[in-house]
């Protein structure tokens, strides 16, 4: 029990300083973005995403090996064994070498063709768009060098260093918008150099703090057979999820840009950068209690480990339950505030990125979960197959003629399923109860959702669409919210549990 309050204590302060950093990360980010927006404008801001998100469909073959260092060295940390944390180290950079090169070789030849012959840049973009391509070429393969450092900062609970690097970098990127400002040509060029040069003196950060910091951080020319055999195995299985989110993210991105054109790349690249500051306040939540799954399950608390997964699951959709109902009402105000105006499409993408993001936040935790295990072959295996239908009937949906916002339709339901299928394979896997998540977490979740709707809702439909109205709804939702959740969504238990780590974190 002492142990737990241990842990407990330091998932808490962990949170609260993420949250810290994420509000100022959030705001800062908010800003550039449009500062950026505005500078390039909308058709460059277009190209600038839906090539991003082309060349980010390669590292499905980095992501699952990102995840397979980050499990193997919490994991290892778990146990407690410096010269066996030392080999993963050593052997997930080199991996991670080796998969850079495959990233530059598909870059170089698919992405340079898909480019030139597939994806619908304006004639005036085209050179501008071949440097966003090597650009962002060379930042992913930085950002995968980079990963077993970052992990190693996680997976260590060095949540101070993880929140300021954030800040750092949400600094760096809004300098760079404003340097662009002084360039009235050739300003998306600017802006992904200056990105590239942004990765380069993180990674130059990130190598001396885990260098100084960490014992196991001693890098060597080795790959570990037994080590790489675990780790490709885990990952190959990972790989197959990875799969199917980057085809159901950045490969519709590439849909929607062959059927409509660049103008609605921008409207869901804007869309998602709202999603993704409201994501990473929920995710410095998850981040905080994300290694201590890992590690439990190592331990062999296995208790522990569920009741984090619980907690985590339903505490992740109340937290972003208080940015989404402000949203859904009042996207066009916040959209028209933000950005000096509304791009066709932003506001409808928002609303519906936002309900599938908390579809998907529901079901994250277990997910954890499963990884913690190493056992996750014929999890991946059905989870790839229901998940990657997303692409297919997007692509049908969009032959035929439906609208551009059927993707979210489509994701929405089949996420949805996704949620029980995890449910099932955590029974299997962990022997956990699905009617302890139903009642415990699903039916509290709805329950908070449909409650907290109809004060805002009220305040929506009598007052006009003005700044006041913007602020009534969103403080009103904000109260009746976190009422409704405190006392209808959590139990006595977790009432108290709350307020302690409150006090705690003081």
């Amino acid at each position: 029990m002492e142990l737990s309050e241990v842990k407990n204590k330091r998932i808490a302060k962990n949170a609260v300083l993420l949250y810290v950093r994420t509000l100022l990360v959030m705001i800062v980010s908010l800003y550039t973005s449009r500062v950026v927006l505005q500078t390039l404008g909308v058709d460059n801001y277009g190209v600038y995403n839906v090539i991003g998100g082309m060349v980010a469909m390669f590292s499905v073959v980095t992501g699952p090996i990102s995840a397979a260092i980050s499990r193997f060295l919490t994991y290892g940390l778990g146990k407690g064994n410096i010269y066996e944390l030392r080999i993963i180290f050593s052997t997930s950079i080199n991996i991670q070498i080796l998969l850079s090169l495959i990233v530059v070789i598909l870059g170089e030849t698919i992405g340079l063709w898909f480019l030139n012959n597939k994806l619908n840049i304006p004639a005036g973009s085209m050179y501008n768009a071949h440097w966003v391509l090597q650009c962002t070429i060379i930042s992913i393969v930085i950002g995968m060098i980079n990963m077993p450092y970052s992990a190693l900062i996680v997976s260590h609970e060095k949540m101070g260093v993880f929140a300021y690097m954030s800040i750092l970098d949400v600094f760096f990127k809004l300098g760079l918008a404003f340097f662009i400002t002084a360039f009235p040509t050739n300003t998306l060029i600017y802006y992904s150099v200056g990105i590239v040069l942004i990765g380069l003196i993180q990674r130059l950060i990130y190598l001396i703090y885990c260098s100084g910091k960490f014992e196991e951080c001693r890098y060597k020319l080795i790959i570990d057979r037994d080590i790489f055999k675990q780790m490709t195995g885990f990952a190959w299985w990972t790989f197959l999820g990875g799969t199917a989110y980057i085809f159901n993210t950045q490969g519709v991105s590439m849909i929607m840009n062959v059927y409509f054109g660049v103008a609605v790349n921008t409207a869901k690249g804007i869309a998602m950068q709202v999603e993704s500051s409201v994501m990473s306040f929920v995710s410095s939540f998850t981040t905080a209690f994300t290694p201590q799954i890992t590690k439990s399950y190592a331990e062999g608390d296995k208790d522990f480990m569920v009741s984090i997964m619980c907690r985590g699951s339903k505490f992740s959709v109340f937290l972003i339950l208080l940015f989404l109902i402000p949203l859904e009402f009042e996207a066009p105000m916040v959209l028209r505030l933000w950005l000096g105006e509304e791009p066709v499409d932003s506001a409808l993408f928002l609303r519906l990125s936002l309900i599938c993001t908390a579809t998907m936040l529901l079901g994250n935790p277990f997910y954890q979960g499963i990884i913690a295990t190493g056992n996750i072959r014929n999890y991946q295996i059905v989870v790839t197959v229901v998940g990657c239908s997303v692409f297919p009937l997007t692509w049908l949906a969009y032959k035929i003629g439906l609208a551009v916002d059927t993707f979210y339709w489509i994701y929405f339901v089949v996420y949805n399923i996704l949620i029980w299928i995890r449910m099932w394979f955590c029974k299997r896997i962990l022997g956990f109860r699905i009617k302890n998540f139903v009642k415990g977490v699903f039916i509290p979740v709805i329950l908070c959702t449909l409650l907290s709707i109809p004060v805002p809702g009220i305040i929506f439909f009598m007052m006009d669409d003005t700044i006041v109205r913007l602020l009534v709804l969103t403080l009103s939702s904000f109260i009746t919210s976190t009422i409704i959740i405190l006392s209808v969504g959590m139990t006595s238990m977790e009432r108290k549990y709350i307020l302690s780590k409150i006090h705690l974190a003081k």
